[in-house]
């Protein structure tokens, strides 16, 4: 008898998509770390087996596709490693939301589950994964003003930025149904008599629309990103007729890095504006009436790790203080002498291990574990409350 036929129901099935933060550029390395702070150390123990391995989960598969158009997707019982892939097919010993979201999800599901997951890095919403009822992408009048400047063809430009309108979008709901067309292919337990329940989407997406000045003239204002909320509640609507489940539940992860606005420190106080108009764009179409009951937003902002930009901070002013050695003509060994000097005095014990916490840049959430963790827990959480 096969799993899926011991529960004797559909099988629920959840998808996955988004950009860098959702592939997930935390290492395992960074777990650790987790356990340090009482209120995590729980989700920890969730992740790691017996032996204190990445856990594996026998009865929640994956198939996650990244990388090149003509990859394969990576496909198997999920664990640790299916994060950022170079490959599609290999390891990348980094975890996104995925692996506590099944977890979790598994959890609150009481059943086995499959996850799809579809992420490629850099890429925005307004282009790459725009859905077709935007549209075609329209430049604007401070868009069209520089091309004329530069003395670009138009039509040319017009042309180049078609090509590569939707193109994301096509490729994500390509691989969602291509796993729905035979769900045996990456899940054992599926049952074809029993089906398949398609219970929720969670979509993490965000920094290279806020980024893109020349997409967003005005996202320094209010309502300066009002065309991500657009376009983005059409994706929603899009995607649940391409799907055919009218009220999909829908998670949208609201980028978060830095933490609150309210805390930014002096030296971000000149992206408070941009950051919050962002999230709040992003956060829009769950507040729309059409989207009552099976939208809603989550601010990834609460997860952040102020205790991680302490330690950050002192890590800077190290190699403040490296560089101008260097730039005075210090001896190499002069150089590590002081440095190991100052490195002593800085930092403390739990400052190292904190350090070992953070195997990326920022805008990756600091490649934490802890961080990353906890929002595949929120996701799980959210997409299960919505399907109530």
């Amino acid at each position: 008898m096969s799993v899926g036929s011991m529960w004797a129901k559909p099988m629920k099935v959840y998808v996955l998509t988004g950009q860098s933060n959702m592939e997930g550029h935390a290492k395992i390395s960074s777990f650790d770390h987790i356990g340090m702070d009482p209120k995590t150390a729980p989700i920890l123990k969730k992740m790691r087996d017996a032996k204190g391995e990445p856990r594996v989960l026998d009865d929640v598969y994956i198939s996650y596709r990244t990388g090149k158009e003509e990859d394969a997707p990576g496909v198997g019982k999920l664990t640790a490693g299916f994060g950022s892939r170079r490959v599609a097919t290999e390891d990348g010993g980094k975890i996104g939301p995925e692996f506590t979201f099944g977890i979790y999800a598994r959890k609150l599901a009481g059943e086995p589950i499959l996850i799809i997951k579809a992420a490629w890095g850099g890429k925005s919403i307004h282009t790459d994964f725009r859905p077709p009822s935007a549209g075609p992408y329209e430049f604007n009048e401070s868009e069209l003003a520089k091309f004329e400047k530069q003395g670009k063809d138009l039509a040319e430009v017009k042309a180049e930025r078609e090509k590569k309108t939707g193109v994301y979008y096509r490729m994500m709901m390509e691989h969602v149904k291509a796993v729905l067309a035979d769900p045996g292919k990456v899940h054992p337990g599926y049952d074809k008599e029993e089906g398949y329940e398609l219970a929720g989407m969670v979509w993490f997406q965000g920094w290279n629309d806020m980024v893109a000045g020349d997409v967003y003239p005005k996202r320094g204002e209010a309502g300066g990103y009002d065309k991500y909320s657009e376009v983005l509640a059409h994706f929603i609507r899009d995607v649940r007729k391409d799907l055919g489940v009218p009220k999909l539940p829908f998670v949208i992860g609201v980028m978060g890095t830095s933490g609150p606005t309210k805390d930014y420190g002096k030296n971000q106080q000149r992206y408070k504006a941009t950051h919050q108009n962002f999230r709040d764009a992003m956060a829009a179409p769950a507040s729309m009436p059409e989207f009552k009951g099976n939208v809603t937003a989550v601010l990834t902002e609460n997860y952040w790790d102020p205790e991680l930009d302490e330690v950050s901070e002192k890590k800077n002013v190290l190699n403040s203080k490296e560089k101008e050695l260097r730039k005075e003509g210090v001896s190499k060994k002069e150089i590590a002498e002081t440095m190991e000097k100052l490195r002593a005095e800085i930092y403390s014990e739990r400052d190292l291990r904190l350090l070992e916490g953070i195997t990326n840049a920022d805008y990756h959430y600091k490649g934490s574990g802890k961080i990353m963790a906890q929002i595949g827990k929120a996701f799980a959480e959210a997409v299960h409350d919505l399907g109530q």
